[in-house]
């Protein structure tokens, strides 16, 4: 990204003086105003109550490790009388610990659906335990279908936006701290709705929910980062996502490493470290084709270093994806584990110089298992070592 207007954010001796998100959003809205730029956010600790919205042809760039943004702690609260989608305002039993300006997320049971509604606002005002919104809630939250209200919000926002980068700084979720918060509804960094988006030599780590997740948003470059110890998933490209590319990142500590969500198409993903993460280390499924998975290495997933997942039908399984020299080793938990799993009616994968070997003294591994109902699955110049079983074909049971 070309621009020429800068300007600093700091704890002091800065361009604008703070500690919190409002400075960082003074910044940002600043730079917006006048058609983009750069917002240098100098080292020093900073505590967020919401959000920071980046804006059209924003980069934000920090000091490396030495910026740190950390969420609050969240709080909670129930409402008390019903909210109607037109409201701006709603009442809750207790509004004690909550500002204007903070971030809050609404949840509820949908009267509707067998759902549930979500929504991220902003506090406008408050008196007593009412609190008016910056938008209309455009859903029912309703007191008798626990409707609820909770300071939980991304630390890095971005919506309906394009030509973005993000750099350099490290932000905390002070999980520990914090509620759950839904990955297609937040992160440590949350796009929706964009394209052009960088993000480089970040690291998101203790987030209660996903390190970074980015819903239908093209042209998404994650390189460089260190998505750890977050909850639910290290890295989530969302629904819809077309080109993302995946580069160079340590993805470490979370639930799944790589989630590959719904019709992710043509990404790459190459030479990342996946380690140590609870279920896989890649998952990928609902119409995620023609992607790219090289050269990663991708150990001790906890139960398959990665998983074609099982869908309800072969339209909807992850077809024409290729899985090229990658190093998978130590997969599975409780003797039991598994190096690459194809499920479902899956066709057209294709597995090349991929070296699978466990170390430990397993009595079930598999190198790859192929389901019974894939098809056109091509095995090429694999390397298998320590495994019980180097290439379980459950297709061949049923010749």
């Amino acid at each position: 990204m070309e621009t020429s207007l800068v300007i600093t954010v700091g704890r002091q001796d800065a361009q604008i003086n703070g500690s919190d998100d409002c400075a960082i959003q003074a910044g940002i809205d600043y730079l917006s105003a006048l058609g983009g730029g750069t917002l240098k956010i100098l080292p020093g600790q900073y505590q967020l109550n919401n959000a920071i919205y980046l804006r059209n042809r924003i980069r934000i760039q920090g000091s490396g490790s030495e910026t740190v943004l950390i969420k609050n702690s969240s709080l909670q609260t129930t409402l008390a009388v019903d909210s109607d989608w037109y409201d701006r305002e709603v009442r809750v039993t207790n509004s004690r610990g909550l500002g204007v300006g903070y971030g809050i997320c609404l949840t509820a049971q949908s009267p509707h659906h067998t759902g549930s509604n979500v929504i991220k606002r902003t506090i406008l005002a408050k008196d007593d335990n009412c609190l008016w919104l910056d938008r209309p809630l455009e859903q029912n939250f309703w007191s008798d279908h626990q409707a609820r209200l909770s300071t939980l919000f991304p630390i890095i926002s971005g919506e309906d936006i394009s030509n973005v980068e993000i750099r350099d700084l490290v932000l905390d979720g002070n999980k520990s701290n914090n509620q759950n918060l839904n990955g297609n509804y937040g992160g440590c960094i949350f796009m929706q709705n964009c394209h052009q988006i960088q993000i480089d030599n970040v690291e998101v780590r203790n987030y209660n929910g996903d390190g970074i997740s980015w819903q239908i948003c093209h042209d998404v470059k994650v390189t460089n980062c260190r998505s750890l110890n977050n909850a639910d998933l290290g890295l989530h490209p969302g629904s819809g996502s077309q080109r993302p590319i995946i580069k160079n990142n340590w993805v470490a500590g979370n639930r799944i490493g790589l989630f590959f969500c719904w019709g992710v198409r043509h990404g790459i993903a190459e030479n990342n470290y996946l380690s140590d993460n609870g279920e896989y280390g890649i998952s990928i499924g609902h119409r995620d084709t023609d992607n790219t998975i090289s050269s990663n290495r991708i150990e001790n997933s906890g139960e398959v270093g990665i998983l074609f997942r099982q869908e309800p039908n072969q339209g909807r399984c992850p077809h024409r994806n290729l899985v090229e020299n990658n190093y998978i080793i130590n997969s599975g938990s409780n003797g039991q584990g598994i190096g690459v799993n194809i499920e479902g009616e899956t066709e057209s994968i294709r597995l090349q110089q991929n070296q699978i070997a466990e170390e430990r003294s397993q009595p079930e591994s598999v190198g790859i298992r192929i389901g019974p109902n894939t098809r056109d699955i091509i095995l090429s110049d694999n390397q298998f070592l320590g495994l019980t079983v180097e290439v379980e074909d459950l297709r061949s049971e049923l010749k």
